[in-house]
């Protein structure tokens, strides 16, 4: 098997080449078709996460070890099987959960794995989808999804999952009501497709980039504003007509937070999705006199995919642009992203 692997952070991907393993117990050896690029792939290479305050949480700390090959937005066909592995057949096409976490904590028996305190995450822990091939634990990890582009499901791993999750976390809305998204990169596109599937239509979408802001209206906002420096709160609040009870932020940097909770109302409710890094002061009274509440969310849970995967089934949630690269174009895809060269997901294809 190949794998395109971080061997030192900061550094290109280089290509490695190890045995096939063969799977053993419950353990499907999958073939990877396509394989997402996600922002959080750079931070993978990069090796270190920004905690704000001059803290950083570096991805060794986390149970890495190099070399590591990333990428967890994972299409596969099934190769191989262990002896007692079950419910999925050589040939198989298969989207992979990669939240993998210790599998016997009360949160992951409660079909919260991706919160285990003892992450296992496929291309965030263990090698990924910028591999030739992958070992998966169980077929519990392997969703069929019939009648999807398989280069569009592979991104509902992370992208569409972590989108849907975040949404679900903002409770009951009014489907008239405005839900301000910042950041309209392939995470945020998403978003606007699943809310307009959910029966919202009133999107207000902040963004520095007015290219991500065309892509933003091209998906279906309602309104695409600047963010950049002063009035960006004013800008925001006259396109939603006032102050907000929803928002997502798909950025987290100290700037975007701020902005987000200046523009939400009493009882509004802000999930904060991105990891740009950062820190903000927080006037612990203004939580009290206007209250707020602040979501920390990552990823989502197994039956949230399968909710993905049962909207694009149905026709409703149509995802955002793909771009196909080919698996061995690995690092210009990342430096593609990098540069914010992207609207929507690039996708990488095996090699034939």
């Amino acid at each position: 098997m190949k794998l395109w692997s971080v061997v030192e952070n900061n550094k290109p991907l280089a290509l490695i080449e190890k045995p096939d393993p063969v799977p053993t117990g419950r353990q499907v050896f999958v073939e990877v078709t396509h394989c997402g690029v996600c922002h959080s792939d750079l931070h993978f290479v990069h090796g270190e996460f920004d905690l704000g305050g001059g803290q950083v949480l570096k991805v060794t700390d986390r149970g890495v070890t190099l070399p590591c090959a990333p990428g967890h937005e994972i299409v596969g066909r099934v190769t191989a099987l262990g002896p007692d592995a079950a419910g999925v057949e050589i040939g198989d096409e298969r989207i992979v959960y990669p939240w993998v976490g210790c599998g016997s904590c009360e949160l992951c028996l409660s079909d919260d794995e991706n919160l285990c305190y003892q992450p296992r995450g496929i291309g965030t822990i263990q090698d990924g989808g910028f591999g030739s091939h992958l070992l998966v634990p169980n077929e519990t990890y392997l969703f069929p999804f019939d009648g999807v582009d398989p280069a569009v499901a592979a991104t509902f791993a992370c992208s569409g999952l972590t989108a849907y999750s975040a949404i679900r976390k903002l409770g009951e809305l009014d489907p008239d009501a405005p839900i301000l998204l910042v950041g309209a990169g392939g995470v945020g596109l998403v978003a606007i497709n699943l809310l307009r599937a959910m029966g919202h239509s009133n999107i207000i979408v902040a963004d520095v980039s007015a290219e991500k802001r065309q892509g933003a209206r091209d998906a279906g906002a309602s309104a695409a504003v600047d963010n950049t420096g002063e009035g960006a709160v004013e800008r925001v609040l006259e396109a939603s007509g006032g102050l907000m009870q929803a928002a997502i932020d798909f950025v987290g940097k100290s700037a975007t937070v701020a902005l987000t909770l200046d523009c939400l109302g009493k009882k509004g409710k802000m999930v904060l999705v991105g990891v740009g890094g950062g820190e903000m002061p927080l006037s612990l009274p203004a939580l009290i006199f206007r209250p707020r509440s602040i979501i920390g969310t990552i990823t989502g849970n197994r039956q949230e995919l399968r909710d993905v995967i049962a909207l694009a089934q149905s026709g409703k949630f149509k995802p955002g642009p793909v771009t196909l690269m080919p698996k061995d174009s690995a690092n210009e895809a990342l430096d593609r992203l990098r540069n914010g060269d992207v609207i929507g997901r690039i996708v990488l294809e095996r090699a034939d």
